[in-house]
């Protein structure tokens, strides 16, 4: 007999007093995964939807207990990346913690919402330093310039000056 998804995620969940641990399988981060209709789901995000619902736009699940393998639903709270990345390195990692409490990049740059870029694993960019990379980048590499062009073409925007 088939075992329905709830019932294969039920199958590999441990209660404790504290968390419920997956027991399932693990990726290379420590979250559990689950094979739902031949799609990997990460298991603390399948076990918030059907316990509390859809997770809101725009937002990610911060493990409250810092366990990920932990499945349980009032252990998750649906944040923003930028919110979830302070609090785990706030939490996570305490020699970079001082990272999360700069307001300024290296060059003096200002780290606010619209001079700050995250990139998908969270990581914070200056965007002003980044933009003067990318134009001395454009200015003095032949093989980044050319391919700036071919994108830029691809997508209909001409030629920017030399």
């Amino acid at each position: 007999m088939k075992l329905t998804p709830a019932e294969r995620f039920w199958s590999y969940v441990k209660k404790t007093e504290c968390c419920w641990e997956w027991i399932g399988c693990l990726n290379e981060s420590g979250y559990g995964i689950l094979n739902i209709n031949r799609r990997l789901v990460r298991a603390h995000r399948y076990s918030y939807e059907i316990h509390v619902g859809a997770i809101p736009e725009g937002l990610t699940l911060d493990h409250l207990c810092r366990n990920p393998a932990c499945v349980r639903p009032d252990h998750l709270e649906p944040v923003t990346l930028k919110e979830n990345c302070r609090r785990g390195v706030r939490d996570l990692i305490p020699h970079y913690s001082g990272q999360a409490a700069k307001t300024h990049c290296p060059k003096g740059h200002p780290y606010n919402d619209e001079n700050t870029y995250y990139n998908k694993k969270g990581h914070r960019t200056c965007r002003s330093c980044l933009l003067q990379r990318c134009d001395t980048l454009y200015k003095t590499d032949p093989a980044f310039r050319a391919k700036k062009i071919a994108y830029a073409k691809k997508r209909g925007h001409p030629e920017r000056n030399k």
